[in-house]
């Protein structure tokens, strides 16, 4: 499933991108709309069954997203249920949790 879904495209004729535009040959760029997130809160994780995992050398949202999901495009699940948006944001040896039934957990997110 895309976290695109239902989200506003907007058209951006800004002069800030007329360079861009003149690059591509195009007159606009259109661009998905900046959703807010809301992180769960504490009732809502206790909804939700979780796997712990210990972050360590070499791990990525979307190996660990195709581990867990057998799709890698759901990294992004992983990331908001940690309120963690990139894997600059963890530390080898941090616990993170991952939401085990990805229709739940789109669910709590308002999918």
């Amino acid at each position: 499933m895309s976290r695109y879904i239902n989200r506003k495209i907007l058209v951006n004729a800004s002069k800030y991108y007329e360079p861009l535009r003149k690059k591509r040959g195009v007159k606009m760029i259109e661009q998905y709309e900046t959703v807010m997130l809301k992180y769960p809160t504490v009732s809502e994780r206790a909804k939700l069954i979780t796997n712990t995992h210990i972050w360590k050398y070499g791990d990525r949202y979307y190996k660990l997203a195709h581990q867990y999901y057998g799709d890698s495009t759901l990294w992004w699940i992983i990331a908001w249920y940690n309120a963690k948006p990139t894997e600059v944001d963890i530390s080898i040896g941090d616990v993170i949790r991952i939401p085990l039934n990805v229709e739940k957990a789109l669910r709590v997110l308002g999918y």
